[in-house]
């Protein structure tokens, strides 16, 4: 499996200088066999575009709106990051790929791999007994592990707080799993029921992992700047901060950069030109009613209005079998802008024109 081989399957994870440099992640890349990496690579990838799409909602009206690519996870331009907001990138992206690769093998469509019958007969609990198809939790973190973990090669302090967000994303998919059951006995009675355990929305541990981000905790390190080092008594430096930390939660080395401002070489363009809400209280979320104030004037900008034409399918109708037509609709709707503030010198000449105006009539 040559370099363009793993950029052609993992462009969301790394750029193939990264992978040329690191032969131990190419050998966990291909530690399953050539066969098996190129069955799992297609879930992998869509798993991953799977967990930057909930990113990229999660945080839609926040001054950080997610990388338009996951070439920022690692090494990208000389540059490593362990931001609250890296830590869920990670988190997210792991826990995508985990659930993609859960979901294709319950469905049977990966070969040698289907539903965890391990429990099917046993009880688990008053009236009822584990049956059904439960999701293949152990199969999609198994694979997992192995692309995604593959690409944190080193042993310092950085790899070791990505791969503790890695793990994080992936205990949050079984932390928001839910059972399922199905009711048997006469009439309906349901005097006993066969059970079974599935993956929940991606949108709940999209959810399940903002709440584990608000709530990131930064590690001390004993206040000494992160070494990149893969020396013994690195990894054991680092192995005592981890302690009292549980896995379920993010953690992250460095204060995040000012958001507001625009940075080429971090990849991040400013809330300078973000489109913002300013909706009716009963018709949307708090968080959403504050993203004028959020992106714009908490970054010294302002709000403009503009009037937008924007066209939709409307008067849709099903015809026989079996189509659905739709009309083209045009309605012209206002949406809101952060813009530049106007220079103290031309506010200044605008109001004394308007008090000449005003002395004037």
């Amino acid at each position: 499996m040559g370099c363009l081989n793993l950029v052609t399957v993992m462009t969301l994870f790394m750029s193939c200088r990264v992978h040329r440099a690191s032969s131990w992640s190419v050998n966990n890349f291909l530690m399953t066999g050539p066969k098996a990496f190129l069955t799992y690579a297609s879930s992998v990838q869509l798993g991953a575009r799977g967990g930057m799409q909930e990113c990229k909602l999660q945080f839609a009206w926040e001054k950080w709106n997610c990388p338009e690519n996951t070439l920022q996870l690692s090494t990208h331009n000389g540059i490593r990051r362990a931001t609250r907001e890296t830590s869920f990138v990670h988190a997210i992206s792991a826990a995508g790929v985990m659930y993609t690769l859960t979901k294709n093998c319950s469905m049977g469509d990966l070969d040698n791999c289907g539903c965890d019958d391990s429990r099917i007969g046993q009880t688990g609990g008053r009236g009822w007994i584990w049956g059904g198809c439960s999701d293949n939790v152990a199969f999609g973190e198994k694979i997992s592990k192995q692309f995604v973990d593959a690409l944190e090669g080193g042993h310092d302090s950085r790899a070791a707080v990505n791969l503790h967000n890695n793990e994080a994303g992936r205990l949050a998919i079984k932390a928001t799993m839910r059972r399922a059951c199905k009711c048997h006995g006469v009439s309906g009675s349901c005097s006993i029921q066969t059970c079974w355990m599935q993956l929940a929305e991606f949108r709940e541990v999209g959810n399940y992992l903002k709440m584990k981000y608000n709530h990131a905790k930064k590690l001390d390190l004993d206040k000494k700047p992160a070494r990149a080092g893969n020396s013994a008594d690195n990894r054991g430096g680092i192995a005592n901060s981890f302690r009292g930390i549980a896995r379920t939660e993010l953690i992250y080395l460095e204060d995040s950069p000012d958001y507001c401002v625009k940075n080429q070489s971090l990849e991040f363009q400013g809330t300078e030109g973000r489109e913002c809400l300013k909706g009716d209280k009963s018709t949307s979320l708090q968080r959403e009613r504050k993203s004028c104030r959020r992106l714009c004037h908490e970054c010294g900008l302002r709000v403009v209005a503009k009037r937008i034409e924007v066209v939709s399918s409307c008067n849709c109708k099903f015809h026989w079998c079996c189509t659905v037509k739709c009309d083209k609709c045009r309605q012209t709707v206002t949406k809101y802008y952060c813009v530049r503030k106007k220079s103290g010198r031309k506010t200044h000449t605008i109001k004394i024109r308007r008090r000449e105006r005003a002395r004037r009539t």
